[in-house]
């Protein structure tokens, strides 16, 4: 990437109206006539992917979201800083860059519904004033998750636990999601329009991991989140969202999962495949045979978080389970990456992206996890195309060559 911390925004849609015949070319492209909210979000994708045009006639240089524009959208993880526009290394990058955006944070239970009695949507009204004044694609994450939601969710009166053998506790228990979702969901109707509904349900080996909605709910509370969603807002693009999608144990019990999802008739439109990536997992074929496999179920595919771990003990795990990767990184120390390195990183995001543009037509949406590599979860890893000081790697030239090929 050319040098982007004193990129402009891009100027408001307004003023770059679409050719007609192009907007209608994109949509045949991606919209598939699987139901409202494949049309829909179908109608923003075919603006998106057509707007860089202009923008980078404007700023004479194009980005990630220019050079991937008639093959997938380009989207970033983006936190507080960030869309409260506080970040002077990181906010020109994601201007210059991306057409889509996912909050790291600020839409997770935790966040926006710390306390019973209350909401927080300060912050998350912001999250979504800064997509929108950009015209960016909207996600939403996450609804429903075993990790950073707040004890008060799985407790009765008087602090006792919830029972997974009390009806009225699952009852509770049910009541309580379905209030949150159609809350928060049915606020940002219509604007988020792509939503990570149940996010890392399952076991490395595929297995339904014991968490406290599947103790206290049963195995249905996955598909009664996909239901309360779409009650909240028909039209938005449902994702069930994983990490280690490329293990097989786990592929395997994921696709098992969806079928019997699809077979209830649960709203589930989309598949997020992760992408927590070291420098050697996933191979080539590993990823190759995932997204076949995920593409067979005709949902449309997304890689949600991808990143690529370069650090030593990065490379000992496949798994980017949350608890484990913080103690990971609370045991190591963060540093440069030698040039070695650097050409390391740079060939597992082309190669990777070589398989991602094979199956372009499957794929709507690739998302990295964090702006710069100081942002991100696994910094100590330096995952990113951006460096710490927001300088672009060997491998955004990497990643930008590929969308040439």
């Amino acid at each position: 990437m050319t040098n982007t911390r004193n990129a402009k925004p891009e100027a408001p849609m307004k003023n770059h109206p679409l050719p007609a015949m192009a907007l209608r070319a994109t949509m045949r492209q991606i919209v598939n006539g699987r139901g409202s909210a494949v049309r829909n979000w179908g109608l923003w994708i075919a603006g998106a992917l057509i707007m860089p045009l202009c923008a980078a006639a404007q700023n004479g240089t194009p980005g990630l979201k220019d050079a991937f524009q008639s093959d997938f959208a380009i989207g970033v993880a983006v936190n507080q800083n960030q869309f409260s526009e506080r970040d002077p290394r990181g906010n020109p990058i994601i201007n210059a860059q991306f057409n889509s955006i996912s909050p790291e944070n600020i839409l997770k239970w935790e966040s926006i519904h710390p306390r019973a009695d209350g909401y927080a949507f300060e912050g998350p009204d912001q999250y979504v004033k800064f997509g929108e004044d950009r015209q960016m694609l909207l996600v939403g994450h996450t609804l429903v998750w075993h990790s950073q939601t707040p004890r008060w969710v799985f407790q009765g009166a008087n602090g006792r636990e919830l029972q997974g053998t009390n009806a009225a506790d699952r009852d509770l228990l049910l009541q309580r999601m379905r209030d949150h979702i159609q809350t928060v969901v049915g606020r940002y109707k219509g604007r988020i329009k792509i939503w990570d509904v149940v996010n890392e349900a399952l076991n490395e080996d595929g297995t339904l991991r014991q968490s406290p909605w599947m103790r206290i709910i049963g195995e249905d509370y996955i598909a009664k989140a996909f239901q309360y969603a779409h009650e909240a807002d028909p039209d938005a693009v449902l994702r069930y969202n994983d990490y280690s999608l490329e293990n097989e144990p786990k592929r395997n019990g994921a696709i098992a999962l969806i079928k019997k999802l699809q077979a209830q008739g649960a709203p589930v439109t989309s598949i997020g495949l992760q992408g927590h990536c070291n420098l050697s997992f996933p191979t080539v074929a590993q990823e190759d045979a995932t997204i076949a496999a995920f593409a067979s179920l005709n949902l449309q595919l997304m890689i949600t978080e991808l990143d690529i771990d370069c650090s030593q003990g990065g490379q000992r795990t496949t798994s980017a389970d949350v608890a484990a990767q913080a103690q990971r990184g609370a045991n190591s120390a963060a540093g440069t990456l030698s040039d070695a390195l650097q050409q390391q990183l740079a060939k597992r995001y082309s190669d990777l992206f070589g398989v991602f543009l094979k199956y372009k037509k499957n794929i709507k949406l690739v998302t990295f996890w964090g702006v710069t590599d100081a942002d991100s979860w696994r910094r100590n890893g330096n995952p990113l195309l951006f460096d710490r000081t927001g300088r672009p790697k060997p491998a955004f030239d990497a990643v930008m060559k590929a969308a040439g090929q």
